[in-house]
């Protein structure tokens, strides 16, 4: 095994661990409640990943989904749903360098005069991280979440950089994935501040959930890799039908289409229609992204009328002149089996005709 895949794959899963712990620590902490330490105990989940991956893949990852990153939701996901839903009303103040002062300077000066008669360097080092954790926990609640928010989205597409590659995808397509999900972690940490910031929406605890079960459905994008991978196709029977041969020559972008119309743009622009519509929610930002989820949608749709009006236009076209394509890569491989075995089968058809036929061949002559 090569050493920086294995140094990538166990530095990648250390840091998803961390930040999950680190949310189980801030729920602990806000709850008063040791009992939600048990939610660390979902890391064991991404531990038993780490062991098989290195054991049967040798660190790399699978074809069309990544474990990892879907475990990584596993054990982030409900920590960060006890935090929206519990939505302190801890005081923020104005200016978030106050507490960088404090921290920089008072604490830290009285640390290091505490640690003047102990036992040295390493008691200094305690006490400092002492100090360090007790004003990390002075930070209101609201402060806290949104930042466990951000660095979680940043370490779903810096983690899928890191983690291995394996060897049904390239780095081109591994680049073109990650320019997809830095928009994709975009849209959705905006849709989740932006309307769980609403005050009619924090009185409201249906929508609260219904906003958070959009948000979490529209994270499972993350685990796959559908959007830059072509589905292989084989000059079978199956392939030969409309749908299959659709499916095999355009798979990523009708994967794209449908994860912008199932998955993110189409329920993001359902919450916000009820919000506006039904709960007469009303601001600036929440109709212009409404707004932006309509055009999304609509030019979604459009693309998917282009590429069927395309692709019956080709099939037409091939089909005139005995060939049909079915992957762009290998474009003439399936369609030149299926139609030398329909020639061949009409050549016998012709030069050996059924034994009833030659038989009454054989009589009138």
């Amino acid at each position: 095994m090569e050493l920086m895949v294995l140094l990538n794959a166990l530095v990648t899963r250390l840091l998803f661990v961390l930040h999950s712990l680190i949310g189980v620590w801030r729920v602990t902490a806000v709850k008063k409640e040791p009992k939600y330490w048990l939610l660390a105990l979902l890391n064991l989940l991404l531990c038993l990943e780490t062991g098989l991956t290195l054991k049967f893949k040798q660190g790399r990852g699978y074809k069309w989904f990544s474990p990892a990153i879907f475990l990584y939701l596993i054990c982030t996901v409900p920590s960060l749903w006890l935090l929206e839903i519990h939505h302190g009303t801890q005081y923020c103040g104005n200016e978030p360098g106050a507490v960088q002062v404090n921290v920089s300077n008072q604490d830290f000066n009285q640390s290091r005069d505490s640690s003047h008669g102990s036992e040295g360097t390493d008691h200094h080092i305690i006490q400092t991280a002492k100090v360090f954790v007790n004003q990390l926990s002075t930070i209101c609640e609201t402060v806290w979440t949104l930042a466990l928010h951000q660095t979680f989205l940043l370490l779903l597409v810096v983690g899928r950089w890191l983690l291995p590659i394996g060897v049904e995808i390239t780095r081109d397509q591994l680049s073109q994935l990650l320019l997809m999900f830095v928009g994709t972690a975009a849209d959705i940490l905006e849709f989740a501040s932006e309307t769980l910031d609403i005050e009619d929406v924090r009185k409201n605890y249906v929508l609260i959930n219904a906003i958070l079960a959009v948000w979490t459905w529209s994270m499972l994008q993350f685990p796959l890799d559908l959007a830059v991978q072509h589905i292989g196709c084989k000059p079978t029977a199956s392939t030969r039908r409309i749908p299959s041969l659709l499916l095999c020559r355009y798979s990523a972008e009708l994967w794209n289409i449908g994860v912008s119309l199932f998955i993110q743009d189409g329920p993001f622009f359902i919450v916000r229609s009820i919000l506006m519509g039904h709960f007469r929610i009303f601001n600036q930002m929440l109709v212009f992204f409404t707004a932006k989820n309509i055009l999304v949608v609509t030019l979604q749709l459009y693309r998917l009328a282009v590429i069927t009006l395309d692709f019956r236009a080709t099939v037409l076209q091939k089909s005139r002149k005995g060939e049909v394509s079915c992957c762009p890569c290998e474009p003439y491989e399936a369609s030149t089996h299926t139609t030398t075995d329909q020639n061949t089968e009409m050549r016998e058809f012709v030069a050996f005709p059924p034994k009833e036929e030659s038989q009454a061949l054989s009589e009138d002559q």
